[in-house]
């Protein structure tokens, strides 16, 4: 299998995954307060989104590369 077409089908599958998550979170750890030896911290857990127009692209750019690399 040629490289061209591993990437466009893992580019179409990411696109996939995208539009079917929608977005993504994960938990950071904040320092709040520091006071000598003795921290103050915080979990924030923070949302990121995935654009619509993100997943679509993806989808579109490996069917693309899958087409281009099977011409040469």
């Amino acid at each position: 299998m040629k490289a061209s077409v591993i990437v466009g089908l893992l580019l179409i599958v990411l696109g996939a995954v995208a539009l079917g998550y929608k977005s993504f979170s994960y938990t950071s750890e904040e320092t709040l307060l520091k006071v000598g030896p003795v921290e103050a911290t915080a979990d924030t857990r923070k949302t990121v989104p995935i654009p619509t127009w993100a997943g679509v692209a993806a989808i579109v750019v490996g069917a693309a590369v899958i087409v281009l690399g099977r011409r040469r």
